[in-house]
């Protein structure tokens, strides 16, 4: 399903201008005013600079994958290459291999197995992760650690693509170093707001997706309309994406409402009203364990 009569999906275009503005402003006018206000500014415009990137992935907003390509080149969320991050996404929207510690790039779990090697430490520092507080304090260090180690890997033994896409990140550099060379903000206070940007997006993937037997039912949706579902392009409504990835942000309301009990009905009503009812449910509770709780573990 693709929403084809938008040539040139103007308010993904908009909004993106409208980031690098945020972004432009917390790194200079704001952080003359306020080093706090300025991280801030910053860190929400990385973390929707990263949701726009989720959408360039999907095709948009022009039909053409490098000049889509070209809007997200600059380096602005510093770990996460563009080409890395299409790359393991899409193999994620893989639907079958859901939540699966090996197939999904996406996954929190861990197999059983492996988690039963881990030292006390280990598992303490991984069970604070899966709390939503956790996953915001701790959940960019943890999830960074893991998925640059995940990276050397792939680059050392030569998994294709890898390198090139690590080379062209790299080059994105140069557009954010020359901006920081001038700008009021400092480098330290940059990797704080890249912190906060992180962090943020951890609220939108700690329950995405959870472990079921049927596929179908591994995705959630959050019915919020707040800041935040902008901030996530609507991905709250995530099992409408699922289904319909080539359809923009900016439409997801509408087929949601004109659908409600069919997507429900499809994801086994796993769902929340807003993410204010996410956050007083498992801000200190975990929502799940990390060992996969379908997988065997002996």
């Amino acid at each position: 399903m693709r929403d084809g009569p938008d040539r040139v999906e103007w308010p993904t275009i908009l909004l993106l201008a409208a980031t690098y503005a945020v972004w432009g402003l917390g790194t200079t006018v704001g952080y003359s005013l306020s080093p706090v206000l300025g991280m801030v500014l910053t860190g929400v415009a990385i973390a929707q600079f990263s949701s726009l990137q989720h959408e360039v992935l999907h095709g948009h907003p022009f039909r053409s994958a490098a000049l889509n390509e070209a809007l997200v080149f600059p380096a602005l969320s510093l770990t996460v290459p563009y080409g890395r991050f299409r790359d393991t996404h899409l193999a994620h929207h893989h639907d079958p291999i859901l939540t699966d510690p090996y197939d999904d790039p996406e996954s929190n779990y861990l197999d059983p197995k492996v988690w039963g090697t881990l030292a006390r430490w280990q598992q303490a520092v991984l069970r604070a992760n899966n709390t939503l507080l956790g996953r915001v304090l701790i959940g960019p260090l943890v999830g960074n650690f893991l998925w640059l180690r995940s990276e050397a890997k792939l680059a050392a033994r030569g998994e294709p693509g890898v390198r090139r896409d690590w080379l062209k990140h790299l080059a994105g550099f140069v557009p954010l170093v020359a901006w920081l060379w001038f700008a009021a903000m400092p480098w330290w206070a940059y990797l704080l707001a890249a912190w906060i940007g992180h962090a943020l997006l951890k609220i939108r993937t700690y329950l995405e997706h959870r472990a079921h037997e049927a596929p179908r039912a591994r995705t959630v949706i959050i019915e919020d309309r707040g800041p935040l579902a902008l901030l996530f392009l609507n991905n709250n409504l995530h099992v409408v994406h699922h289904m319909h990835p080539a359809v923009p942000w900016y439409r997801l309301p509408a087929i949601y409402g004109a659908n409600r009990a069919h997507y429900l009905r499809r994801n086994d009503h796993y769902h929340y009203r807003s993410y204010a009812e996410i956050f007083r449910r498992h801000l200190l509770r975990a929502k799940d364990p990390v060992p996969h709780p379908l997988m065997p573990r002996d």
